[in-house]
Formats: structure tokens, C-alpha cells, sequence
């Protein structure tokens, strides 16, 4: 049983900045202008020969496997875990791959494999169809992955813009490590906004891709990660009063926020125009903090398509019959790049892009 606490705001003059608590699941309800953000962390054994586990598959549901079992999934896939050709439509998909990595094909002819703190972020716009496989490389020890995937919302005017995807490696994404009045740290790494006023402020995340919601700075869209040290105090600036904002405490034992006793694994809303104290419990604690102005439109969505009205809902569906979003171009549904590629992108262009610690 899941429970939601709104927070009673009627009880003291001055009103809480923590508006609602709520659990988390694999897929962690956002607020406009994103529309959800799945966290995988899945511990994979060893590989085999084909880069998937070197382990019996008996008692998952192989292509549909959400199971968890043993610490695990394959989700769609068959022989290497991961997600297999699928179209999307009408938004973007931020991906930050935190440990292990993701091998990716598109109906562009664009391919990449990235991980180890590397981010893509994809505008599907118009319709594209693409994979993102989880290969399993070490045949010597286990194959830990993690990573969020962000889905971001366009406005009407950019839902059917081209296609474009972008990469930032590891390295030109920033981060900043503060420490509190004892001593404790707190680092923040910056995916989307500018990290706090720091030694580093002057250190930016790369610009988005040019027809997203947070390409504008204006619209306030915030991507980050914060991690505490046991014990430590750290206060997040308030932000635009527009904005809506919302913070998962996704890894941690115990926390206060503004005053407020917050369970581990809980998604918290906050006011967004107010300071916010965050006082760690004993463990190492991380966040994930999702802000921006709403688009403020109809949202309407099945599967793969998020548009603004069901009649364009069907016409994607259509459009998808029709057309495939321009062909599938690989020789599988599932490619994977060999076990000893390294980090890389090519684009459909034909640029080719070296991954950078």
C-alpha cells in the first residue's frame, strides 16, 4: 500500500515549503514540465559470450521481464537486457546513466554506447524509433548499472520539430562540492541549470538541444544530483515562484527537510520560492531534483506518444504505420556494439564523437 502525506498547512501561520510527501516506485511521478522519470539500478552478475547474464533465465518473463529477481531485469530484452526498437513522439528523453552503460541505435542511423556518469538527451520531436540495450561486459566480476531516464516535455510548437540527439560526456558535465559548518560534505552535479553559487558557478552544463522546453533559460528547468555526507546540513535556494519542484530522496536512511521527518524513498514536493534545510540521517544520503516553469497545456499520451490532444495522439499512430519514423537501418532489434567498444557517438551526420572521462 502506497501513501501520499499532504503536508497540513493550516496548523502554523507560517506555511511549510514541504507540500507533500509521497513513496517512490521504479517510475517516480514528476510535475510539468517533465512527465516521469524511471530509476533502473539493477545489479547484473557476470556477462556471457553475448553480453547478457551469465545466469539461468528460468522464471522471467523474457521480453516483458520487470521482475527484480535476483536484483535484476531484462526488461524487453531477450539476450542482452535493455529496451529494443521503439518510436516515440512529441517529447524528450533525458538519460543519465550513473554506473554500466547503454548501447544506442536510432532510425536517424545514429549510434552510441555511453555510461559512467555520461548523459543523452534526446528531442524525439516528429517520430523517431530507437534502442537502448544494457550490455554486459565483464566476464570477470559483476556489472552493476544505474541510471535515470527523464521524460521532458515539448511545447505544441515544438512537438513535431526533427529529431536530434546530444551527448554530454562525463567530463564536461559539472559538478560543485560544498562543505557544511562541520565539515560534511555536499556535492551537486549539474545535467540541466546552474549549479549554486560555488568556486564553480561560473562551470555550466552544455546547452540543451536547441528546440527543448530548456533551451530557454527563462523556462528554469533544473537537472540535478545532490549527495550528503552522513550528518550533513545543506540548504537548496529557493527558486522562481512559477516553477514547480520536486525532490527524490532516492538513496539514504533517514532525513529532515524544512522541519519534517521524510521517510527513505520519497518524493517530496516543494515550494518553490523558499529555502529549503535538508538535514541528513546517518548514511550517505543522494537526490534528484526536478524544477522548472510548467508548459502549462493539455497533456494527452499513450505508450510512446505524448501529444496534446487524442486526434493527434491517432495520427501518431498513424504516422508510425505509415512511415516507421524513416526505417529501422540495424540488422537487429536489439543492436549492441562489440564488448570492447569504447564510449562513443556517431550522429547522423556521420560525426563521430570519442567519450571523455
Amino acid at each position: 500500500m502506497t501513501t501520499t502525506t499532504t503536508i497540513d498547512q493550516s496548523a502554523d501561520l507560517n506555511v511549510s515549503p514541504l507540500l507533500e510527501v509521497s513513496p517512490l516506485g521504479m517510475h517516480w511521478e514528476t510535475m510539468d514540465p517533465f512527465l516521469f522519470c524511471a530509476h533502473h539500478n539493477d545489479a547484473y552478475p557476470k556477462g556471457n559470450e553475448a553480453m547478457g547474464p551469465d545466469a539461468s533465465l528460468a522464471g522471467r518473463a523474457i521480453g516483458q521481464d520487470f521482475s527484480v529477481k535476483d536484483g535484476w531485469s531484462m526488461y524487453h530484452g531477450t539476450r542482452v537486457p535493455g529496451f529494443p526498437q521503439h518510436p516515440h513522439r512529441g517529447f524528450e528523453t533525458i538519460t543519465v546513466v550513473r554506473k554500466g552503460f547503454i548501447d544506442h541505435s536510432d532510425s536517424m542511423g545514429a549510434s552510441a554506447r555511453f555510461g559512467e556518469g555520461d548523459l543523452q538527451w534526446m528531442t524525439a520531436g516528429r517520430g523517431i524509433v530507437h534502442s537502448e540495450m544494457f550490455p554486459i561486459r565483464r566476464q570477470d566480476q559483476d556489472n552493476p548499472l544505474e541510471l535515470f531516464q527523464i521524460w521532458l516535455n515539448l511545447p505544441a510548437r515544438s512537438k513535431m520539430v526533427e529529431s536530434y540527439f546530444s551527448m554530454f560526456w562525463q567530463n564536461q558535465i559539472p559538478d560543485a562540492t560544498v562543505k557544511d559548518t562541520d565539515g560534511r560534505e555536499i556535492t551537486v552535479v549539474s545535467y540541466c541549470g546552474a549549479l549554486p553559487d560555488t568556486a564553480k558557478s561560473n562551470h555550466r552544463p552544455p546547452a540543451p538541444p536547441p528546440d527543448s522546453w530548456a533551451a530557454d533559460e527563462a523556462n528554469k528547468v533544473v537537472v540535478w544530483t545532490i549527495k550528503m555526507a552522513p550528518g550533513a546540513v545543506w540548504t537548496l535556494p529557493a527558486t522562481d515562484p512559477k516553477c514547480n519542484r520536486k525532490l527524490f530522496f532516492f538513496r539514504g536512511s533517514s532525513l529532515e527537510a524544512a522541519g519534517q521527518t521524510v521517510p527513505a524513498n520519497s518524493g517530496m514536493i516543494l515550494k518553490p520560492d523558499a529555502d529549503i534545510e535538508l538535514r541528513n540521517g546517518d548514511e550517505e544520503a543522494e537526490f534528484l531534483l526536478l524544477e522548472g516553469i510548467p508548459i502549462g497545456e493539455p497533456v494527452a499520451q499513450y505508450g510512446p506518444f505524448v501529444m496534446n490532444t487524442e486526434p493527434e495522439i491517432q495520427q501518431a499512430f498513424a504516422d508510425y504505420r505509415k512511415t516507421q519514423f524513416g526505417g529501422w537501418p540495424w540488422p537487429s532489434d536489439d543492436p549492441a556494439h562489440s564488448r570492447d567498444t569504447e564510449r562513443f557517438a556517431r550522429h547522423a551526420d556521420g560525426r563521430v564523437e570519442e567519450g571523455s572521462d
